[in-house]
């Protein structure tokens, strides 16, 4: 379904649950501007830069390079953790849709010299990028989310990385083994890979690829475990807080890869800054969605069903994390999108914060994590998966919606733990 249909659609019902709800018909223009303000000025700039960075590496060739390398250094026989951790590094800044493309050449140029079957392969990134996708800021959803929870990015970052990686690495290594999965034996389609593969001398070296892919999340990541640490206030750690929001870091490092990747896209400025043009006009459409989300969750809380769920979970024994990653599974059923479901769930799920005592980096983690669940035939990504591994939608419903729902559950086994052994340690 294309995204503009989505952020449409999701407006009209917007709309006409504010309608249903008793919002005065002349305040409901402002009850969605309030909400699409609200959620694009937390979430523009974190997004936007993200996505320029990608690119500029992507143009660049330093991707590639990271990728190549993992390859030449595990071996063909260690394929699969290869792709796995090109994908964890490449797939922290970059967004599932732009890593994905980038990365599958590598993977169709494995299946071809060793021989061995796609899935085995391909699977195993695919479900690395979903992971870093859904889980982890700078990504749309964790980001959206934490603006409406007022939570840490930095912590966000920092506590989903220890769930990410250990869920992600665990299905990505589990499902490609799984017997209905390795029956699957899908031949590489033509048509849908770009013929541009970089050459050696093209991709910039492996120091400064691998330096510019970690730097936002050492930054990002480095402020939390500061500010953790650290007692007081002084000059050195308001600059590190400076430094480490998300923004900044994301600023910071764009900088840094126009200045070491740059002239490697172009020789002129204006080549370097269609690179970026062509990340921010890609990013109009997930904005858009933002949005929308944002104003039908701004309806949901003027209107008072935020209020009324958490009225009638009051006298729920149910844990506020498992009731907020439900939310956010069946809303992914619903709508399709991740990253509606992932803000359209905030917004119903935030008055189970007050009072309740859990950490909301922990809230947000919870709501990600239920957002990746149960991928089916109305989610974009379910189709890009479908047709660059030429699968029918059957078997693309058996290996997609299966992981996705697997890596929710084990993202939500994470989350519970992280949040016990915060309580533990009475962070």
């Amino acid at each position: 379904m294309p995204l503009v249909v989505v952020a449409v659609g999701v407006l009209l019902v917007a709309v006409g649950v504010g309608l249903v709800r008793g919002i005065p018909l002349e305040k409901i223009p402002d009850v969605l501007s309030e909400g699409i303000g609200g959620q694009i000025g937390d979430t523009m700039l974190t997004i936007g830069l993200g996505a320029m960075v990608g690119r500029v590496m992507g143009d660049s060739g330093a991707a590639q390079r990271i990728a190549g390398r993992l390859l030449d250094l595990c071996g063909p026989r260690w394929a699969q953790v290869a792709m796995v951790l090109s994908a964890m590094v490449i797939g922290v800044t970059m967004f599932y849709e732009v890593a994905f493309v980038i990365i599958v050449p590598v993977a169709f140029t494995l299946v071809r010299v060793t021989r061995t079957n796609l899935l085995w392969v391909g699977l195993p990134m695919s479900i690395a990028l979903s992971t870093m996708h859904s889980f982890l800021p700078p990504h749309p959803g964790p980001t959206s989310v934490a603006a409406t929870f007022h939570a840490s990015v930095g912590l966000t970052l920092f506590y989903g990385l220890f769930i990410a990686v250990s869920a992600g690495a665990l299905v990505a290594l589990t499902w490609p083994r799984l017997p209905f999965v390795r029956r699957m034996n899908p031949s590489i389609p033509t048509g849908l890979v770009s013929d541009r593969v970089f050459s050696d001398e093209e991709m910039p070296g492996m120091g400064w690829s691998l330096s510019v892919a970690l730097l936002p999340v050492v930054l990002i990541a480095g402020a939390a475990v500061t500010d953790l640490a650290a007692s007081g206030s002084g000059p050195l750690l308001h600059f590190v807080a400076f430094i480490g929001s998300a923004p900044i870091a994301l600023l910071l490092t764009l900088g840094v890869a126009i200045w070491a990747f740059g002239p490697r896209i172009g020789r002129s400025l204006e080549e370097v800054s269609a690179s970026c043009r062509s990340a921010a006009q890609a990013m109009a459409m997930i904005l858009l969605v933002i949005g929308a989300g944002g104003a039908f969750k701004q309806v949901l809380v003027d209107g008072g069903i935020s209020d009324y769920i958490k009225d009638t979970t009051a006298g729920w024994s149910l844990s506020p994390i498992i009731l907020a990653w439900l939310i956010a599974a069946i809303l992914r059923v619903a709508l399709g999108s991740a990253t509606v479901a992932v803000v359209t769930a905030s917004g119903v799920a935030l008055p189970l914060l007050t009072g309740s005592g859990v950490h909301p980096e922990i809230m947000v983690l919870a709501i990600s994590c239920g957002s990746i669940a149960f991928s089916h035939v109305n989610d974009p990504g379910f189709w890009m998966f479908k047709e660059y591994f030429n699968l029918s939608v059957i078997d693309a419903i058996k290996a997609r919606t299966t992981y996705t729902t697997a890596l929710s559950v084990l993202g939500l086994a994470g989350v519970l733990a992280m949040e016990s052994i915060l309580d533990a340690l009475n962070v």
